[in-house]
């Protein structure tokens, strides 16, 4: 699907506020309400606006570590790397699995209670494929820029 310069608009405004009304959405991208709240509906059948989701402060829901987590495969079998990503995806904690290139396989961002129940993730993660991958943790300290969406202008489909 090609997107022009308004629905490109409206994808900046919903990554910085989803809560916008469609009324506000379309005073802002210049579009009356019914056109707007019908490009919003295509951008979402052709799965291009996935999901609205809120950013919380999880400092002032409850005490948290979070960890970057780097993780090797020993053997890269497809059946291994499957397991893997199973488990990842039975595990609430994980909340972002990407497979990489370079030196690990999988990174991973795991939100949890306290250093014990990531003990027990790293473990369950680990029996997953039966002891054959190497996990590298890191214990985020600060978050110094959290995601906050993306700017569509700096990327271009024409290179």
């Amino acid at each position: 699907m090609k997107l022009d310069r308004i629905d490109l608009k409206i994808l900046k405004h919903i990554q910085t506020n989803a809560k916008t009304t469609n009324q506000d959405l379309a005073a802002l991208v210049a579009l009356s309400p019914s056109s707007c709240l019908q490009r919003v509906r295509r951008l979402e059948a052709e799965g291009i606006i996935t999901g609205y989701y809120a950013t919380l402060n999880l400092a002032k829901v409850s005490r948290h570590i979070m960890c970057i987590a780097t993780v090797s495969m020993k053997n890269h079998s497809a059946k291994d790397f499957r397991k893997f990503e199973s488990a990842v995806e039975s595990i609430p904690e994980i909340v972002e699995c990407y497979t990489v290139s370079g030196e690990f396989d999988f990174f991973l961002r795991i939100v949890c209670p306290n250093m014990a129940r990531y003990l027990e993730i790293n473990e369950m993660l680990v029996g997953s494929v039966n002891y054959s991958l190497k996990i590298n943790t890191h214990v985020v300290m600060n978050e110094n820029k959290v995601f906050k969406g993306i700017d569509l202008s700096k990327l271009s489909s024409d290179d």
